[in-house]
């Protein structure tokens, strides 16, 4: 099967999780400057929300991009990804309207903790459909920043109990982890490129 309905699909989607969740900030109802005070819980839930959105578009694209061909398998495993991230907009609200409080910081950990094994799951069963011999196998290689990550996720998921900023800054330490995008995937392709020339 071709992978550019998936692609395209996968984009929009994403495209639409990032218009709604700016259409969850509300404009205040002030013309001063403290007008916005109110709004900085918000809006720093909408920035991490928004980076974890680029960074699993931009992972999204390294991974198909080395991918030659999908199966019924992947399909699913990619709208299983989607699912999660679709609920960012929501936890993602919740959290900011509630001042970064323990079940809506919880909440928010826990769907990034999801997204992050969906993504897992949708890479392997790539690698799976192309082998273990695969340029895809070879580029996604060493998964030390997805357990790591994993780690941080469940360390700030149980935190929240205690201290909601905490958590948000350990969240804030994985998408800082993967905003350098995974450039194994680049190398790989390249490598084999040069290869074959």
């Amino acid at each position: 099967m071709g992978k550019g309905r998936l692609e395209a699909f996968s984009d929009g989607v994403l495209a639409i999780i990032i218009t709604i969740m700016v259409l969850e900030m509300k404009v205040p109802l002030g013309d001063q400057l403290i007008s916005l005070k109110p709004l900085l819980p918000v809006f720093i839930s909408y920035i991490l929300s928004f980076i974890n959105i680029g960074i699993y578009w931009n992972n999204h694209h390294h991974l198909f991009h080395a991918a030659t061909k999908i199966n019924g398998k992947v399909m699913w495993a990619n709208i299983h990804l989607l699912f999660w991230l679709s609920l960012l907009p929501f936890a993602s609200g919740w959290m900011g309207e509630n001042h970064f409080a323990s079940w809506p910081t919880a909440l928010f950990g826990v769907d990034l903790f999801m997204a992050g094994l969906a993504y897992y799951i949708l890479a392997k069963s790539l690698v799976t459909l192309h082998g273990k011999n695969s340029t895809l196998a070879k580029a996604v290689g060493n998964d030390t920043k997805e357990k790591a990550s994993v780690i941080i996720y469940a360390l700030g998921i149980a935190l929240a109990c205690f201290n909601g900023w905490i958590s948000l800054s350990l969240y804030a330490v994985v998408a800082l982890l993967w905003l350098i995008p995974d450039r194994r995937i680049e190398r790989k392709i390249n490598e084999d490129h040069s290869q074959r020339v």
